[in-house]
């Protein structure tokens, strides 16, 4: 296994930071799977919830890989667009179901429903599957906003009542779609979403935060250097013990190393 470049801990969360974008995402996905076979060994059933975003992707393609007991694995995705086609790829269900869910035969997949005729009665739904199983492993990412699912920073609540909720999309988050390459233009993003909230997120026995990439650079010094603070709702991730931050020379670039 690749060993990282520098590895630190800021407050409880241990940083890993790997030379290449591809290294990050094996060691990764390396972690996670080791976690899942410790887990599998204590407990029938595992529940893991997955962020669907292009910088999960080499994450994901070598976590895919892995010879696991999928079958006792319970998957959610941690959050989803309101008013897309039920079809469109820019869905985070067709996003994790393309590049996981769709490889492997998972217990179940807990899917959001974005389309749904009731929301409030869809985040109701999430919250009694979540409540039911709830959550061991958390695998995520970091926006360029800093928000963690769809907590973008005004609606990002560290004390949040809710376990999932509907939140409008901030112009930075939306325009990140744009930059990332899932729309064309801001006015095709859509301005709702389903998320977890942050408690949920948080929730989890582990959490693994995979952020590569020269545009999350700003995200991650907040995230590390600033306060902790809903401004910049993963800097809670500093109050997580079992929490690691998976970085690639790009993505630590405005770190003092």
């Amino acid at each position: 296994m690749v060993n990282p470049v520098k590895e630190f801990k800021v407050d409880e969360l241990l940083v890993k930071v790997y030379r290449t974008r591809d290294e990050m995402g094996m060691s990764s996905a390396y972690d996670v799977s080791k976690k899942i076979r410790e887990l599998l060994s204590v407990k029938d059933i595992v529940n893991i919830v997955f962020a669907a975003a292009p910088s999960q992707n080499e994450f994901l393609a070598y976590l895919s890989k892995e010879n696991l007991e999928w079958n006792r694995i319970n998957a959610f995705h941690m959050d989803e667009y309101i008013g897309l086609p039920s079809d469109a790829p820019q869905s985070f269900g067709n996003f994790l179901k393309e590049r996981l869910f769709s490889k492997k035969q998972f217990k179940n997949v807990f899917y959001i429903n974005g389309n749904a005729p009731n929301l409030e009665e869809e985040c109701a739904r999430l919250t009694r599957l979540l409540e039911e199983n709830p959550l061991d492993i958390t695998c995520m990412g970091i926006g360029e906003n800093g928000h963690i699912a769809f907590n973008d920073p005004h609606v990002a609540d560290f004390d949040d009542p809710k376990k999932v909720k509907i939140v409008d999309l901030d112009e930075r988050c939306r325009q990140q779609q744009v930059n990332d390459g899932c729309f064309r233009t801001i006015e095709e993003v859509p301005r709702y979403a389903i998320t977890m909230t942050i408690p949920t997120l948080i929730s989890s026995k582990y959490i693994f935060c995979i952020v590569p990439a020269k545009q999350k650079a700003e995200a991650v010094r907040n995230t590390l250097m600033g306060p902790v603070s809903e401004s910049c709702p993963a800097s809670i991730l500093r109050r997580c013990k079992n929490a690691i931050l998976y970085l690639d020379l790009d993505s630590a670039s405005e770190l003092d190393l």
